[in-house]
This record gives structure tokens, C-alpha cells and sequence, in this order.
């Protein structure tokens, strides 16, 4: 496990007997899960040294049984701890990480496919130090080439159902794509969660992810479940990084999740009247997007019309409306 931080020396009295000093907590406990992201990995790990800059930290790694190599190429570095694990999920794979990773007050929650700027943790600790009832720390983000990333959201609701983002009315857009929201910090629903800073005591006090979305949604849910909590969740503009997207590849699988999991989350922060109403719109808009030509919409139409074809690993094939 990589941590970095300042040893001081204590002075002994002579003739007593040295007593054991329990050395303060990091300053962030910086976690990974990956899962077939030799393509990434190491680009992240590698510009992690510059963006904590003269902050404590360590870095764990916990691998969802790789196939393609990733566990023999995070075996090879020194700057990370490896945690080899069973796929349970990417909501499991971080609250492992978390559990095995040393003493800190802020969890880095990191995607193998992202890499961050100089300075940038730092940064994002300030935010979180500065501003009271803070407890998620999201930073820009830019796309590979260069081009900002939206990755402010809304929160869900009847009217966003649809992803009508092309009209920038915020009533029927739950993505953030006005550029002016990327200039200043301020509080945000949610943020896309490739990179987040979370103070420890929200991400304790909410019992952290929840596991049951298995990918996708999990980042959705904490935020949420978060400022229901108190704690809100700031953008700041100072903390650069940047993601790939899409580093684990993307399936008609993990497209059905994603529509299943937004539906499940709606319906369990609304209640089952409203959530029907959001079901079936999902289901218009993707038929809408299938027959535009989007193969992966028939699967999840599909899926959302035969509960017993649903993903396996969201335990959502018992009921029609996924909880």
C-alpha cells in the first residue's frame, strides 16, 4: 500500500521505557476497483504521485476478477496495495476498499480509467475544508481529447425520464451541459463518479455504497441519499482531471442496468405510484432509441417487459417494477 507521509521523531527520557506512538491518520485514502482495465490503470496510478501533492495518502486497488491481465500488472507496481476479490459489483468492490484501506479522513474515490491533474486532491480538500456541510468533492473533468465533460447532474425525476438534454431546459434535462455551470463552484444534485473526494464521516455515516445497484446508479443514490442526509455535494472548477469513459467497455448488459437502476432508484425515493408512471416512460424511450437503431434498447425493452431475463446481479426479477 502506497503511503506517503512525514516521520517525526520523539524524545526519550532516559530510563523510561520508549512508548508506541499511533501515527495520525492520512489525509486520503485513495480507492480503485477494476475489472479488465489494463488499458488505464497504470496511466491513473501513475499521475497520482503530482495530484496529491504534499498530502498523506494511500492507494488500494481492489481487482473484480480480471481476465485480461489487470492483476499481473497492478502485481508488478509498488505504489498500490492489491485486494483480488470476487465481482460483487463496483458499490462492493469500493466499500471493500475502503474497509481495508489504513486510517484517513477523506476517501478518493477513483475509476481506472481516469487520470487526475497536479494538485488536483489538494484542491478538492480545500473545497471540503472550507465549506461546512460539504461532504462530496467532485472536480471538471475533461473527455480524452481535451473537451469538457458534463458530468453535473440533476436529480431524477418524471420530466428527465426521456435524456431530452438537446432542449438545456433544466425541467426535462437531468445531464448539465451549460458551460457557464462548469465556470464556478458551487452544489450540485450529483456528479458522474469516476472521481469524487468524500469526507469518511458521510461516507460512514450513509453505511457507504449501496451494493444492491451492482454498476451503475450507486453514485446517484449516495449523493442523494447524502443531502437527505445534510451533507451536499460541491463542484469545483479548481480540480482538473480527466476520464476516458467507458474504460470496462459498455454491453446491451450494462445498458440494462443502467435503464433498470435508474427506474429502481426513482421508485424507491418516490414510492411506487409515481415510479410506474417512470417505468413506463423508460420503457417509450427506448423503444424510441431502438427503433432509431440503438440494438442494445431491444435488449433492455426486453428485460424491462420480462423481469425473468433481467440481470441476474441486481436481484431486480422478482416484481414487473424493479426495486
Amino acid at each position: 500500500m502506497t503511503i506517503v507521509s512525514n516521520v517525526s521523531n520523539t524524545e526519550e527520557t532516559p530510563g523510561e521505557t520508549p512508548q508506541m506512538v499511533e501515527p495520525p491518520p492520512l489525509d486520503v485514502a485513495a480507492v480503485v476497483v477494476t475489472y479488465n482495465s489494463t488499458r488505464h490503470v497504470g496511466a491513473l496510478l501513475d499521475s497520482l504521485p503530482a495530484a496529491f501533492g504534499g498530502l498523506t495518502y494511500s492507494v488500494l486497488v481492489v481487482d473484480n476478477d480480471s481476465t485480461d491481465g489487470t492483476p499481473e500488472l497492478l502485481a508488478r507496481r509498488s505504489d498500490c496495495t492489491v485486494v483480488r476479490a470476487s465481482n460483487d459489483g463496483y458499490a462492493a468492490g469500493i466499500n471493500r476498499a475502503v474497509l481495508a484501506s489504513p486510517g484517513a479522513s477523506t476517501v478518493l474515490i477513483l475509476n481506472p480509467d481516469a487520470t487526475l491533474d497536479p494538485d488536483a486532491v489538494p484542491r478538492m480538500l480545500e473545497v471540503l475544508q472550507r465549506r461546512p456541510g460539504a461532504g462530496i468533492i467532485a472536480p471538471r473533468v475533461r473527455e480524452e481529447d481535451g473537451r469538457l465533460s458534463p458530468t453535473l447532474r440533476r436529480g431524477p425525476t418524471l420530466g428527465r425520464v426521456g435524456g431530452l438534454s438537446f432542449t438545456g431546459l433544466p425541467v426535462f434535462t437531468e445531464r448539465i451541459e451549460i458551460l457557464g455551470e462548469y465556470k464556478s463552484e458551487h452544489e450540485v444534485d450529483w456528479a458522474v463518479g469516476a472521481i469524487l473526494l468524500v469526507d469518511r464521516r458521510c461516507f460512514d455515516a450513509l453505511e457507504g455504497l449501496d451494493q444492491s445497484f451492482f454498476l451503475y446508479s450507486e453514485e446517484t443514490d449516495f449523493s442523494l441519499r447524502a443531502r437527505d442526509a445534510g451533507w451536499a455535494t460541491v463542484y469545483t472548477p479548481r480540480a482538473g482531471a480527466m476520464h476516458v469513459g467507458g474504460g470496462s467497455g459498455e454491453s446491451a448488459t450494462t445498458h440494462t442496468m443502467q435503464m433498470l437502476n435508474r427506474i429502481r432508484i426513482y421508485r424507491r425515493r418516490t414510492g411506487d405510484v409515481r415510479a410506474w408512471l417512470y417505468f413506463a416512460m423508460t420503457v417509450v424511450v427506448e423503444v424510441r432509441r431502438a427503433v432509431l437503431g440503438d440494438r442494445k434498447s431491444w435488449t433492455t425493452v426486453r428485460a424491462l417487459l420480462r423481469p425473468s431475463i433481467r440481470p441476474p446481479q441486481l436481484g431486480a426479477s422478482a416484481a414487473f417494477l424493479p426495486e
